[in-house]
């Protein structure tokens, strides 16, 4: 699956994406293969072999550029039907001759079939690309099942790296073994049809199934239809036809170098004995009598030493000559050289061979390049259609291509879009809560509601104005900047919401905007949290631990949004007041608990003590707490640090946030009476005491406090 693919990707380190007719080179092949059978556990010629077996009608049939070629290597020279699996193995050359005139830069293996004295078949396997050979038998054997009806094994004989000057590197010979499983009545290759009306039905078979082709594209796949027409029924065509030869050839030697304008007939030693007419236009050297004909011209396929033994071998391969430039007149050194396309064939009573070829040519730029035209080909040659046909194929191609890098560049555009909004959504969420962020987004107004229970903390430095009047401003800023850095990772550790900062006073809201059950239990475990952090930033004035006022109370409260213009989501209600309130009547690096605050985290496994009755502005007399630590967890749970280390006894050390208790007086004169605050971002439905981190730290806000 994609997930799979992703994976392979990044394991193997290639790049993210492949684009069609693209040539890459084979190292990134390898690494994937080789990451694949990590995945699947397979060995790395198992996986090829395996992955080709079932990808056969893509591998083999996709890259095609026509229809016509789909059958190609199923087609005898005279058009019948290769029905045997020699046959079927001669012919993959000419679909690879094929395929470069659309993939220029495709660099093809070759193949060459022979029968061995004790009547083995051999399939050899030559290519410069190693260690891509297992996927042959992966194919052979799926079109053998397929077509053919024969379960066929393929075995390595040898496999050898030969270094010769044809480049080619690998050379591994397979044993190919038949077996068949399901007998087919076939037609003895001697024996004629019973009359005429027989072979004119073989005919119209097979014609019918050619025009059934476009009947029902969508019916049947394009390797059903290949099937379709090789596998004819009863017997093939050769079985019912035996042709007729003239007892001369009624041809003079000028007709036929003018109506095969390209080709060669060469003896076994390469001298030239006869060459077309516009051949020797091109190469006038061939007008030299007695010239050998790898003295102006080197084979490019297949890769093989240019002698009559080696042409042998590889008789029933197509053939690619490419002229020496070094041997053109000088005018021409400087336009692209002339290469032949052909088969060779070889003539036994003169001990000749002819080489019938075309110009190999892709498209009329090409053409135009090697200063030749198209009445050059003769009108029988197919060449004519094909390089007007390849041309149209050749915009397809170049046109695809286009838009596969457009969507490339999207699709990278759209991952960086992604990139974009994602840090975006993760600023806007740090300053709204989540659900607010999307109502304004969209574009609706966040109706206001009421909470009926919260708890809000507020907390402010001590002599605060006294330092800001003995310092530079940087220094305050910094400051500032480190303790609040500190508090910002607690509200995260402790899911709880930063809702506002205004000089040196920070609050915070639990259970505001996604009401929890747990909201004063993590307020408490955020202030001393906030004492600890603390005492690790210093007074720029005197170089000593800042110090720090608390204070929490726990009541109802309304929320709702205020404001069209960087609008806020604020908080009304006496509870912020009095939480204010707590703070400031609070002393030094003391956490000042309310009442109702003190009845929430009542039994929740807090040590709490009184301080007693206390005036408290605007409130009257109240009766009010210092919260000292908590009881279950230890000071790394509440900061959200790493368990400590085991002492050497193998028990846990747990070092308890606590407090020495300091003389208690009423103190502080700060009238913060706040009526509205902005409220808590999300918060998760856990009751612990130790609570999980949110995705992202909450950061600092700008939001406002109505005092």
């Amino acid at each position: 699956g994609e997930e799979t693919w992703e994976k392979l990707k990044t394991s193997a380190e290639v790049q993210d994406a492949f684009m069609t007719y693209t040539v890459y080179d084979d190292v990134i092949t390898i690494k994937l293969i080789q990451e694949a059978c990590k995945v699947l556990g397979k060995s790395e010629e198992g996986n090829l072999k395996h992955t080709h077996t079932h990808t056969h009608t893509h591998t083999s049939l996709s890259l095609s550029p026509y229809p016509s070629i789909h059958l190609s290597i199923y087609l005898n020279r005279d058009g019948s039907c290769a029905l045997t699996m020699v046959d079927f193995l001669i012919h993959p050359q000419r679909l690879h001759s094929v395929l470069p005139l659309s993939i220029s830069e495709m660099n093809a293996p070759s193949f060459r079939v022979e029968r061995g004295a004790d009547g083995r078949m051999l399939l050899h396997y030559y290519s410069d690309r190693s260690g891509l050979c297992h996927i042959v038998p992966g194919i052979i054997e799926a079109v053998a099942k397929d077509f053919f009806d024969i379960d066929v094994t393929m075995d390595i004989l040898s496999m050898n790296k030969e270094e010769e000057r044809t480049g080619k590197k690998e050379h591994v010979v397979f044993l190919v073994v038949q077996k068949s499983h399901r007998q087919r009545e076939r037609a003895r290759p001697n024996r004629l049809l019973d009359n005429q009306d027989a072979l004119e039905g073989a005919f119209l078979r097979m014609k019918g199934k050619y025009l059934g082709v476009s009947v029902c594209p969508v019916k049947k796949s394009h390797w059903e239809v290949v099937r379709s027409i090789v596998t004819c029924g009863k017997g093939h065509l050769v079985n019912t036809f035996v042709p007729v030869y003239p007892e001369r050839l009624w041809i003079e030697q000028k007709t036929f170098c003018n109506a095969f304008p390209f080709h060669i007939v060469f003896d076994e030693s390469l001298r030239v004995k006869q060459a077309g007419v516009n051949i020797q236009k091109y190469v006038p050297g061939l007008q030299t009598q007695k010239i050998r004909l790898d003295e102006y011209f080197s084979i490019i396929h297949p890769q093989v030493t240019f002698n009559i033994f080696s042409i042998c071998k590889f008789i029933n391969s197509q053939f690619v000559l490419k002229a020496r430039r070094e041997r053109m007149p000088q005018a021409w050194k400087s336009q692209p050289a002339l290469k032949l396309r052909g088969q060779m064939i070889w003539m036994e009573s003169v001990r000749c061979m002819i080489y019938l070829c075309s110009p190999k040519l892709r498209s009329l730029q090409e053409l135009e390049e090697r200063r030749m035209h198209l009445s050059d080909i003769a009108p029988h040659d197919t060449t004519r259609d094909l390089v007007l046909l390849n041309q149209q194929r050749l915009a397809e191609i170049e046109l695809s291509n286009q838009l596969e890098r457009k969507k490339e560049e999207l699709r990278v555009l759209s991952k960086h879009l992604a990139i974009e909004k994602k840090k975006t959504e993760t600023l806007l969420y740090a300053m709204l809560p989540e659900h607010v962020a999307n109502q304004l987004k969209e574009g609706k107004k966040v109706a206001a509601g009421e909470f009926k229970t919260c708890t809000i903390l507020f907390s402010d430095v001590v002599t605060f104005t006294n330092i800001c009047a003995a310092c530079h401003p940087i220094q305050i800023v910094n400051m500032l900047n480190s303790m609040y850095s500190k508090f910002d990772r607690l509200t995260s550790v402790h899911e709880v919401y930063k809702v506002e900062t205004i000089g040196d006073a920070y609050m915070v809201v639990g259970g505001v905007p996604v009401p929890i059950g747990s909201h004063a239990q993590r307020v408490a475990n955020f202030a001393l949290g906030m004492r600890i952090s603390a005492k690790e930033v210093m007074n720029p004035v005197t170089g000593e631990p800042i110090q720090i006022r608390v204070g929490i109370h726990t009541g109802p409260v309304l929320a709702g949004v205020v404001g069209d213009k960087m609008p806020r989501y604020c908080l009304f209600g006496d509870t912020v007041n009095t939480a204010s309130r707590m703070e400031s009547h609070g002393l030094p690096n003391k956490v000042h608990v309310s009442p109702t605050a003190y009845r929430a985290l009542e039994n929740q496994g807090f040590e709490i003590i009184e301080r007693g009755e206390i005036e408290v502005k605007g409130k009257g007399k109240m009766t009010t707490y210092f919260l000292i630590r908590n009881l279950h967890a230890s000071e790394d749970e509440i900061m959200g640090r790493p368990q400590s280390l085991l002492d050497h006894k193998g028990k846990h050390k747990r070092e308890v946030a606590t407090q020495s208790s300091d003389e208690m007086t009423p103190g502080g004169s700060s009238e913060a009476g706040q009526g509205s605050v902005e409220a808590a971002d999300r918060q998760r439905s856990s009751d612990q005491t130790e609570t999980p981190h949110f995705p992202n730290d909450a950061l600092p806000s700008g939001f406002c406090a109505l005092l």
